[in-house]
């Protein structure tokens, strides 16, 4: 697996800088077939410790900006930095070891057992490389499944796990490379209340307990969001419609704006609820 440690790291000539995690200027991308915009000059960073939420109707642009933080692919123009590097002056595989992806869509081994599923983010591979993992990195696996809450999941096939325990288990196993940040992709994506609540509050706690890791989730519903999020970005037909703190973005007159359809936001103990009316 590339190492991201022998990535060359960019000078900062102040500590503003030095915790920029990710930043977009003027990132464009369009299909070249067709010309269509799917992001339009796009300007936003991440700093460390800090977790935004993206919100915004299908084809709104959500998964492509997570595509171009995550390193999967390049922006037709601007300019994409994550982790201090500019992306196409660094090599991609080596800056992706050390950013941690969750996504619904992961293609997991049914028979793998949980604390193997966990392994193989050490090695970022779909089928487990024995050779590589040492007796710490095994132990690493079981740490992360204690502190996902679901070391009993260690023994259990993934395929029999519910659509919460899947979920725990892979932002477990993108954590195993310690990543500076951690993308998910829609991760509550058809769960049960009870699962969608138990993932919440791991979200929450794993904020707690590593404040500097930075997160990005993109989701469809304010009700997903932990009390953890501070900041959002709400986009709208490849375009920011709002970003910055959670206070100013999440309101109701944002959220109309970004759906073109009345929408009236409540927040509660940290929680949020939208609710739309008929037009």
């Amino acid at each position: 697996m590339p190492n991201a440690a022998n990535l060359p790291r960019m000078s900062a000539s102040d500590d503003t800088q030095a915790r920029v995690i990710a930043a977009l200027s003027g990132a464009s991308v369009r299909r070249i077939t067709t010309g269509q915009v799917i992001l339009d000059s796009i300007d936003w960073s991440v700093r460390n410790g800090e977790h935004w939420a993206l919100l915004g109707a299908n084809g709104a642009g959500k998964t492509t900006i997570l595509r171009l933080v995550g390193a999967m692919m390049f922006p037709t123009t601007g300019t994409v930095e994550v982790l201090g590097h500019r992306l196409g002056t660094v090599d991609v595989r080596e800056l992706r070891a050390a950013i941690g992806l969750v996504s619904s869509a992961q293609k997991v081994p049914q028979d793998l057992p949980g604390h193997t599923v966990v392994l193989t983010g050490a090695s970022g591979t779909v089928q487990p490389l024995w050779k590589k993992y040492d007796d710490a990195t095994r132990e690493r696996a079981h740490a992360l499944l204690s502190e996902l809450d679901c070391k009993e999941l260690a023994d259990r096939p993934y395929g029999v796990c519910s659509g919460g325990q899947r979920a725990r288990l892979l932002i477990a196993r993108a954590l195993m490379a310690d990543p500076s940040l951690l993308l998910l992709d829609e991760p509550f994506n058809a769960l049960d209340l009870p699962s969608r609540e138990d993932l919440i509050d791991t979200m929450h706690q794993l904020a707690l307990n590593r404040p500097e890791l930075a997160t990005i989730t993109v989701t469809h519903h304010l009700e997903e969001l932990s009390p953890a999020i501070g900041h959002a970005v709400l986009l709208r037909e490849g375009r920011v419609q709002a970003k910055g703190p959670v206070e100013e973005v999440l309101t109701g007159a944002g959220m109309t704006a970004c759906f073109g359809r009345p929408i009236e936001v409540t927040r509660h103990e940290g929680r949020w609820l939208a609710r739309s009316g008929r037009r």
